[in-house]
């Protein structure tokens, strides 16, 4: 696959991220061409301030990883990465509230994408399907479309499972074309990748985006 590189937001969502991580991040997709990298909030000034005017998106998270803050709080969450430079936000679905069924959970969503939108700006929301029956990511899935979303995502990386071939599958099958998605959480291999952009990807997040390049030379 020619242009596998174009999918990949080269990821780094440690706990013991540190700023040399930084630099490291906006190096890696210079030389490989990826199309951004993911930070979390606090590296978000100043990996901004590495990319310059370079062609790179520059993404973080909102709620991040759990999902089950206020609202407020990811309205300021959201806010304050966009100040910083972010291009993109990645935000955790309140799962503990679609769980237990509330309505809250699209009004929510539509708050925090009517405020990216506002400035220009993307949307994903990561469902956690590791957490999700196949029934409740479909439900999910016209949750997220019926907010607004520009992308759903699979995974943060932080539960038990990441990305699976039929979930991505069937999240195509169930989001309108004009909703991409963006796979996630434990994406190592260069055959992975490609399966999952076969099956419906538009976005590959991982922290392997070098070596899966490397695998396919």
């Amino acid at each position: 696959m020619n242009n596998l590189n174009r999918f990949i937001e080269q990821t780094n969502l440690k706990p013991t991220f540190v700023a040399g991580d930084v630099d490291m991040l906006v190096n890696q997709a210079v030389e490989n061409n990826f199309l951004g990298i993911c930070v979390p909030p606090f590296w978000v000034k100043k990996a901004s301030r590495e990319i310059g005017n370079r062609d790179v998106q520059l993404v973080t998270v909102i709620g991040f990883p759990l999902g089950y803050n206020m609202t407020e709080t990811k309205i300021q969450e959201i806010e304050l990465a966009m100040r910083d430079g972010a291009d993109e936000l990645d935000i955790v679905m309140n799962i503990s509230s679609f769980k237990t069924g509330l309505p809250w959970t699209k009004i929510e969503l539509a708050k925090c994408s009517n405020l990216i939108h506002d400035s220009y700006k993307l949307v994903k929301v990561i469902i956690e399907t590791a957490y999700l029956s196949l029934k409740e990511i479909e439900t999910a899935c016209k949750i997220c479309a019926d907010a607004g979303v520009d992308f759903v995502k699979t995974s943060t990386g932080f539960a038990g499972e990441g990305a699976k071939v039929e979930h991505i599958e069937l999240m195509r099958k169930i989001l309108p074309s004009n909703v991409g998605i963006k796979a996630s959480g434990g994406i190592k291999t260069y055959q992975q990748a490609v399966e999952l952009v076969m099956a419906g990807a538009d976005r590959i997040g991982t922290s392997s985006g070098v070596e899966i390049l490397a695998e396919a030379k």
